[in-house]
């Protein structure tokens, strides 16, 4: 296996973790809902209007509410409910230990490699959206992982989605779980050893028509694959060996002019599928560094990028048929300003770069043009959170809880600074007029 040295220390946030986008809960889902990963298409934009832009940790607080244990997974919503997952570690369990990881023929531990010697109870929990009053609580999983976590991360943080009937939550090697909406477990799914170079589990999953799809990379390759269930009973539907080492980015579902297009991003190739059969529909040669930013997209392209060992951002036109590598299809590319864990966002004409320290670049989506590039915030700060955007601003939440609002457009401004004064590992969501901050220790409602 080839590794990159720098195995992010957030990178199971995917992060890690999808105008005419195809809303990936097959179009159920109103305005009011961000029911997966960067929300409506997993895009990370809203269309409300009249959201706040100024708050505190004692201003414009609708309400906070203390989450036990530590998850980096973003809070979604539909309705007045929301939903998140955390993990709580108990104590050690002598003799226990991840799995054994090789680079090559030597044994392969990360410095940041930890977790798995202790006991963890990986838990989904449902909040009322208006009041924050913990509605119910389950436990997934009880016992030792399968492989560690990055010591910055968490066993919590791939992002559920919903449907509304019910909510799926992804603990990696430890299980997919679906809830009703009342906290009922409505089955569970175990889709084998995925281990991760002991970083930790970043991809989410989300949904197609009847179906719930998984981007499932592990270790070197030999056994990644790309699956889809039926939502309603967890039974494969379909599953698509991809040769592509670990990564943590989500897989984007895009509708191009005459089908719809699964896109999932990787080191060693971008593929995309028919999310109704997981049949390839093109390729092109992948990122050449650890993919955890997820994709994004608009009606005519998509949007890969990935920030370390290799700065790449690159344009690949929809509609597509076999290796598009070095093809037409290829509208541009950039190798600059790309994050090693953030993922873009592209809203209006503008595809939005951001590094780890916050460094905007802008880019004419349709060219690649360079509009701006440099556009800093105004203190030293890193970012692990995903950007958001909602009537022509684009939020940049920090580690230390800093919301940074620019103004969308060609032009770098900073429109404003508002802090909670407490870390922020994951991305916000927006819904019903209010942003959900997810906080180290305490999820906020932030509303006028």
């Amino acid at each position: 296996m080839k590794l990159f040295n720098r195995i992010s220390p957030a990178v199971v946030i995917s992060l890690l973790s999808s105008v005419m986008l195809l809303n990936s809960t097959a179009g159920s889902s109103a305005a009011p809902n961000w029911p997966q990963w960067r929300g409506p298409g997993g895009q990370g934009i809203s269309t409300e209007k009249n959201l706040p832009t100024e708050w505190s940790a004692t201003k414009n607080i609708k309400w906070k509410t203390p989450i036990a244990g530590r998850g980096h997974s973003s809070p979604i919503v539909w309705g007045n409910r929301i939903f998140l997952t955390t993990a709580i570690e108990g104590a050690i369990v002598p003799g226990a230990k991840a799995v054994k990881h090789m680079d090559g023929d030597k044994e392969f531990l990360h410095p940041d490699s930890v977790g798995a010697d202790h006991k963890h109870t990986f838990k989904v929990i449902c909040l009322n959206a208006d009041t924050g009053k913990i509605l119910w609580d389950q436990t997934a999983y009880e016992g030792t992982p399968y492989d560690n976590r990055h010591r910055k991360s968490s066993f919590a943080s791939s992002t559920p989605a919903t449907d509304g009937k019910l909510v799926y939550a992804f603990f990696g090697t430890e299980g997919l779980y679906a809830y009703d909406m009342s906290g009922r477990l409505a089955w569970k799914a175990d889709l084998g050893k995925l281990g991760t170079v002991g970083m930790g589990t970043g991809t989410s999953p989300i949904l197609y028509q009847n179906l719930l799809i998984l981007q499932c990379d592990e270790e070197n390759g030999a056994a990644s694959f790309i699956v889809a269930l039926d939502k309603k009973t967890g039974r494969e539907v379909w599953k698509t060996p991809r040769k592509v080492q670990v990564s943590w980015a989500t897989p984007i579902l895009v509708r191009a002019p005459e089908r719809t297009e699964l896109i999932a991003s990787g080191s060693e190739t971008v593929i995309a599928y028919d999310p109704a059969t997981g049949k390839e529909l093109w390729r092109h040669k992948g990122v050449e560094s650890n993919a955890i930013p997820s994709p994004v997209a608009n009606q005519e392209m998509v949007f890969v990028t990935a920030g370390f060992p290799a700065k790449i951002a690159m344009a690949i036109r929809l509609g597509g048929s076999g290796d598009l590598t070095n093809s037409a299809n290829v509208a541009w590319k950039y190798s600059k300003g790309t994050a090693y864990v953030p993922s873009p966002i592209v809203y209006g004409d503008y595809l939005y770069l951001t590094t780890d320290k916050g460094i905007l670049t802008c880019l004419d989506a349709r060219t690649g043009e360079v509009k701006y590039d440099g556009g800093r915030v105004p203190i030293a700060a890193t970012f692990t959170a995903s950007p958001v955007a909602f009537e022509g601003k684009i939020l940049l939440t920090s580690e230390d809880g800093d919301t940074f609002i620019v103004r969308a457009g060609p032009k770098h401004e900073i429109l404003g600074t508002n802090s909670l004064s407490e870390p922020v590992y994951a991305s916000p969501a927006i819904a019903d007029r209010k942003i959900f901050i997810r906080g180290e220790r305490n999820i906020y409602c932030i509303g006028i």
